[in-house]
């Protein structure tokens, strides 16, 4: 069974860091595309960061470009997203998505969704 699962959500001050894992189970990630997308409350969900595959290319939305970081361990089958220097409006539900399709930048039909991770920044 193909899965998808995040972690490493929290509670963090403004200005702190946290690192978001999605690792796989039932396919290897090194061959799909990855993103990572965040919906807060009472809004639409958004694209953050992807990384395609075999290239690595990544795309970053404007509001965490310089502050987030997407990676691979493609020995562990998860991908990364290190986001520091956290905002209030950071606060959102993150998710991750996987996508075997030729590479078309950050794509919300991803076709398989983990289930997401809480990150609050909040004093």
């Amino acid at each position: 069974q193909l899965q998808l699962v995040e972690s490493g959500g929290g509670l963090v001050q403004p200005g702190g860091s946290l690192r978001l894992s999605c690792a796989a189970s039932g396919f290897p990630l090194r061959y799909y595309n990855i993103g990572w997308f965040r919906q807060a409350p009472g809004k639409e969900r958004e694209w953050v960061s992807c990384i395609s595959s075999p290239e690595d290319i990544t795309n970053y939305a404007d509001s965490v470009k310089g502050r987030f970081t997407i990676s691979r361990d493609n020995a562990k089958n998860t991908v990364y997203l290190q986001m520091n220097s956290l905002k209030p409006e950071d606060t959102a539900v993150y998710s991750c998505a996987a996508d075997a399709r030729a590479w078309s930048g950050c794509d919300y039909g991803m076709h398989y969704w983990g289930k997401g991770t809480l990150v609050t920044v909040s004093s």
